[in-house]
């Protein structure tokens, strides 16, 4: 699957539409299945987090695996992704349409930020985001943050670019 990066503003119409950046869509749309996206109010910021159907199953099957079944964390944690979760489908134009209450999580009025997080992606209202980036920023360079690299592996071809 193709890389979610970069941010892209887009303009809210007053039918709630924006429009999916077309470097998402196209890195969405290219493992068949479902044309549209799936969001859900990201609960740790006033975000919304999306992606496609790949992703939202690996979600899923990690909600039901690595957490025991009935637990509050397994129920909460499902509550607030794969229950809060909207199937936006693409129009004709690449548009999808904000449910009111995904854009009232966010406080999206008239524009969207796309920001690209790799396999998924955020959509933030570009006044609140450019105040979590620079808190992110803040906390990054105090925490001295590192990062050790996924191995190259045959399922991970990629990671050695």
């Amino acid at each position: 699957m193709a890389l979610l990066v970069g941010r892209h503003l887009n303009k809210v119409d007053t039918k709630g539409r924006v429009s999916v950046p077309k470097p998402f869509r196209d890195a969405l749309g290219a493992g068949g299945g479902f044309v549209g996206v799936f969001v859900y109010p990201f609960f740790k910021y006033p975000a919304l987090e999306g992606s496609g159907e790949a992703f939202m199953q690996r979600l899923a099957l990690s909600l039901e695996n690595n957490l025991d079944l009935f637990s509050d964390e397994q129920e909460d944690l499902a509550s607030i992704t794969l229950e809060s979760t909207h199937q936006l489908a693409f129009d004709p134009e690449g548009r999808v349409v904000l449910p009111e209450a995904l854009s009232a999580h966010a406080n999206i009025t008239t524009q969207a930020l796309f920001v690209g997080r790799g396999s998924r992606f955020q959509i933030w209202s570009p006044e609140l985001y450019e105040r979590h980036r620079g808190g992110a920023l803040e906390r990054a360079r105090e925490q001295g943050a590192t990062l050790q690299l996924a191995p190259v592996t045959p399922s991970n071809p990629r990671s050695g670019d």
